[in-house]
C-alpha cells in the first residue's frame, strides 16, 4: 500500500505527498483597498492574508493546499467576508496566491461553493450572530425550498426549475475563472447544508419537480453542475467533490447514497471525493472523534472504486499515515491543526522517518 509520503498522480497532476489543507473559511476577504479610496468595494477579493495563510501550509509541505469555500455567486457567500470567483475582477488576487503556492512546490485548489439558505451570516468571532440583515450588509438568500435552516438564519426563496440553469452556469464560471487564475484542481462543495447538499439531502429536499423526489431527482443538480464545470475545467486537471457522506439522522443521506453518487460521478469525470458528513438540518447528534469519518472514504474507496480523501479530527501523524497504509484512503485532509501548526507535514515526515526537505530559506534552522 502506498505511504503518506507518496506521491498522488491525478490526471496531469502529481501531489507531492497525500496531505491536503482542507478548506478552512478565513473570512476576511472585504476590498480594503477599496475601501480606502473611497470606492465601492468588491466583495470576495483574495488579500494578502489568504496569500500568507496558503502560502505558508505550501512552504509547510501539504500536497494540496485548498482555498476555502469560494464563492459562485455574491449570494452564495457563507459570509460577507468570503472569498468569490463569480467576477473577473477576482483572478488577479487568487493567481497571486496560487504563484506563491506553487513556489512552495504545492498543488493549489479551490473549493468551489454556493451556501444556498446559510448564506448570509455573521462571521465567527463578529458580536452580533444568525443572518446578516440588509443594513449590516447581508442579502437575500435561495434555497432548495423556502425552509430556513433555523430560526436565527435568513428564510430563503426556493429555487424555481427554471432558475437552476444560472446557478449550473454560476459554477461553470466560476470554475474557468479558476482556471485562468492557475488553480491545479477544483473541489465542488456538496456538503455541510450548504446548497448543493440541500438539493442532496431528504431531510431538506421535499420538491416535487424534476430536482426532487428520489435520488435521480435530487442529485440532478450536483450531476448538472459536475458535467458544466467538468465541460470546460482542463482534462488534465483533476476534479474533487466533498460531500456530508451521512446526515447522521433516520430518512436523511445516507453512506450508501454516497457510494452510490460517487459511482455515477466516476464516470462523469470525478476524480475523488472528500468524504465529510452533518450539516444538513440543525440539533443533529454527530460522534466526533479520531476517524469518525474515515469509514466514509473506505467505503467510496472499496466498493465505489474511486479516490477518496478523509477528513475529521486528524491530528497525529502516525494516525495520517495508517489510512493512507491500511487503504483506508487515498488523500487525507488536515484542517484545524494545520491552522495550529503550519508546518505539521514536515514534522510528521521526521516522526515518520521520512525525508522530506524543508525549504531552502528556512531548512538552516533544523537541527
Amino acid at each position: 500500500m502506498p505511504h503518506l509520503f507518496d506521491p498522488l498522480p491525478l490526471r496531469d497532476v502529481t501531489l507531492r505527498n497525500r496531505i491536503a489543507l482542507s478548506p478552512m473559511c478565513m473570512y476576511s476577504a472585504p476590498d480594503e483597498a477599496a475601501v480606502a479610496r473611497g470606492e465601492a468595494p468588491l466583495a470576495g477579493v483574495a488579500l494578502d492574508a489568504h496569500l500568507v495563510h496558503l502560502a505558508s501550509r505550501a512552504a509547510g509541505g501539504a500536497g494540496l493546499v485548498l482555498t476555502e469555500a469560494t464563492a459562485v455567486e455574491a449570494r452564495g457567500r457563507i459570509s460577507p467576508q468570503d472569498l468569490g470567483l463569480w467576477d473577473d475582477r477576482h483572478v488577479d488576487g487568487l493567481r497571486r496566491v496560487t504563484a506563491a503556492i506553487r513556489d512552495h512546490g504545492s498543488a493549489s485548489g479551490v473549493q468551489l461553493a454556493h451556501a444556498g439558505r446559510k448564506a448570509a451570516t455573521y462571521r465567527p468571532w463578529a458580536t452580533a450572530k444568525g443572518g446578516v440583515p440588509d443594513a449590516d450588509g447581508g442579502w437575500p438568500v435561495v434555497g432548495a425550498t423556502d425552509a430556513p435552516f433555523n430560526d436565527a438564519l435568513r428564510a430563503p426563496s426556493a429555487l424555481a426549475a427554471d432558475e437552476v440553469p444560472g446557478v449550473v452556469a454560476a459554477f461553470a464560471d466560476a470554475a474557468a475563472r479558476a482556471d485562468a487564475a492557475g488553480f491545479d484542481v477544483a473541489e465542488l462543495h456538496a456538503a455541510h447544508g450548504y446548497l448543493l447538499h440541500q438539493f442532496l439531502s431528504p431531510l431538506v429536499n421535499d420538491r416535487t419537480d424534476a430536482y426532487g423526489g428520489g435520488f435521480e431527482g435530487r442529485t440532478r443538480l450536483l450531476r448538472e453542475v459536475v458535467a458544466a464545470v467538468r465541460a470546460v475545467w482542463p482534462e488534465g486537471k483533476p476534479l474533487f467533490v466533498r460531500v456530508s457522506a451521512t446526515d447522521w439522522a433516520p430518512g436523511g443521506w445516507s453512506a450508501d447514497d454516497t457510494v452510490r453518487l460517487a459511482g455515477e460521478l466516476a464516470s462523469a469525470g470525478v476524480d475523488l471525493i472528500d468524504c465529510s458528513s452533518g450539516g444538513a438540518v440543525p440539533g443533529i447528534a454527530i460522534p466526533v472523534a479520531p476517524d469518525y469519518q474515515v469509514g466514509f472514504a473506505e467505503r467510496v474507496r472499496r466498493e465505489a472504486g474511486l479516490a477518496s480523501g478523509a477528513v475529521g479530527r486528524i491530528v497525529a501523524p502516525a494516525q495520517a499515515a495508517a489510512i493512507v497504509a491500511d487503504g483506508r484512503a487515498d488523500l487525507v485532509l488536515i484542517g484545524k491543526q494545520l491552522l495550529r501548526e503550519p508546518y505539521w507535514v514536515l514534522r510528521a515526515a521526521q516522526e515518520l522517518g521520512v525525508p522530506a526537505p524543508w525549504p531552502e530559506r528556512y531548512g538552516w534552522a533544523v537541527g
